[in-house]
């Protein structure tokens, strides 16, 4: 792509009637259709006054019509204001002969062929004239959007159907260089071939700062095409983002060694008080000469000990499930659901696809707790009859899918569900500080499906390119 340093008129073009009176004197053309017109009117007056002398030299209106080459010399050169003035110059020019007596000078042929080149003349004049506003207009185009590309802040380079750097302003040469002119896309960016792919995505170059990149694709015919690189510097906004993440990360680390250290003291500490205490009740029961009555109190409040046992039991090991960190995220899921179907209602069922793997432990216990709060907001709010947990294991990512045929609820009112929108809210943002995503889809009486995809390995932030 080629780009024109002419810079554009502040002040609008001459009038068409300004530009036939004030003719280009001082150019050589001017005056050779100048010439040329006085020696075709000239032969023609001649031949009018003097028919015996060219008798036979010329056709009949031959002459008139050599008037088409001036005037269409004068409408190419100049538009529709010369072929106008170049053909009322001629028409003045022709009057003589008009003017002859006796009819010498075929007054109505005349007239007619001048008609004729008029109307030929304004019509190519106009044609011409359009031409040239088109041209015009896409000049001041092109002078305007150059001044942008070389005044713009922000990198642009301009690449070829080669994928070579064609042009670069200054703010581009000064984030790679001046020898990006000719380089491929493979080696500005370290291999990457596509640069249409990379379009959207955030990169970091070697001054430290973070641009996201937006590819244009600029049309030059059927067969050829140009594409625009602008590179927008997010740095601020991602430092803003990576402060904000962080601070994320930091808050779910602060809630899971809190629930670690709950679930450590709940079962070292109450837990085995109510053990211990079940059992002593048992002693105090099975003594001789215990009245049936006292032991009968004894045994509800040793039954009673242990339900309080069990309950302790099921906190702490919601609260870190201890299988989790030895046998896995499969393990610690199935431990879950069994959990719930214990009840009998609703009926809990855990899928697993693919291969079971052990992951990062980042990545388990995020995958952990995102089922884990699905499946309680369902137990809390759908009044769902059946549960049901697939998980996948592909080569390189975890889905999640968790599925109730409860009620639902319109995911657009999230006024009428708080206690829900928050649990999602927390479950997105699991997801995201593990750069997935996490979706939800539900309608009033049609359940809920609640879908998470995460990396099997956590991506680094951004995509460094040298």
């Amino acid at each position: 792509m080629s780009f024109t340093t002419a810079s554009a008129s502040s002040s609008s073009p001459p009038s068409l009637t300004w530009r036939m009176l004030h003719p280009p004197v001082n150019e050589v053309p001017f005056w050779i259709v100048q010439v040329s017109l006085i020696a075709i009117v000239g032969v023609h007056f001649l031949a009018d006054v003097r028919p015996s002398l060219m008798s036979g030299s010329f056709p009949t209106g031959v002459p008139v019509a050599l008037l088409v080459i001036p005037i269409g010399y004068s409408a190419l050169r100049y538009g529709l204001a010369g072929s106008v003035a170049t053909t009322t110059w001629t028409v003045v020019l022709w009057l003589p002969d008009l003017l002859l007596p006796h009819d010498e000078g075929h007054v109505l042929d005349d007239v007619m062929n001048l008609s004729i080149v008029v109307m030929v003349a304004v019509i190519f004049g106009l044609r011409v004239e359009a031409e040239h506003r088109a041209q015009a207009r896409a000049l001041a185009v092109e002078t305007g959007y150059r001044q942008l590309f070389e005044s713009n802040r922000s990198p642009i380079l301009v690449l070829d159907h080669d994928d070579r750097a064609l042009d670069a302003n200054p703010a581009a040469l000064e984030l790679f260089g001046p020898t990006v002119i000719g380089r491929t896309s493979r080696s500005i960016f370290s291999g990457s071939t596509d640069v249409i792919e990379l379009s959207g995505k955030v990169l970091t170059f070697d001054n430290g700062h973070d641009y996201r990149l937006d590819a244009t694709t600029l049309p030059l015919g059927p067969y050829a095409q140009h594409v625009q690189l602008g590179f927008e510097d997010v740095t601020e906004e991602r430092s803003e983002e990576r402060r904000s993440r962080e601070f994320a990360r930091q808050m779910v680390q602060v809630d899971e060694d809190q629930r670690r250290r709950l679930a450590r003291e709940l079962h070292d500490e109450p837990l085995q008080l109510f053990l211990h205490l079940a059992r002593h009740l048992e002693a105090l029961g099975s003594v001789d000469g215990v009245p049936h009555e006292v032991t009968s109190g004894l045994a509800l409040a040793r039954r009673q000990a242990l339900e309080a046992a069990s309950r302790l039991r099921t906190l702490a090991r919601d609260l870190r499930p201890p299988a989790l960190d030895q046998l896995g995220l499969v393990a610690a899921l199935s431990s879950l659901v069994a959990h719930i179907g214990e009840s009998g209602e609703p009926s809990a069922q855990l899928e697993v696809r693919g291969e079971a793997i052990r992951l990062a432990p980042d990545v388990e216990l995020g995958a952990f707790r995102i089922v884990q709060e699905s499946l309680n907001n369902a137990l809390r709010h759908s009044g769902a009859r059946h549960l049901r947990t697939t998980v996948g294991f592909s080569s390189d990512h975890l889905h999640l899918e968790i599925v109730d045929d409860g009620r639902g609820f319109d995911s657009d009112d999230q006024a009428q569900h708080v206690g829900t929108s928050l649990g999602i809210v927390g479950m997105r943002e699991r997801a995201r500080l593990l750069g997935g995503s996490l979706s939800v889809h539900s309608g009033n009486g049609l359940g809920t499906v609640i879908d998470a995809t995460i990396p099997m390995v956590v991506p680094s932030a951004l995509l460094t390119v040298h």
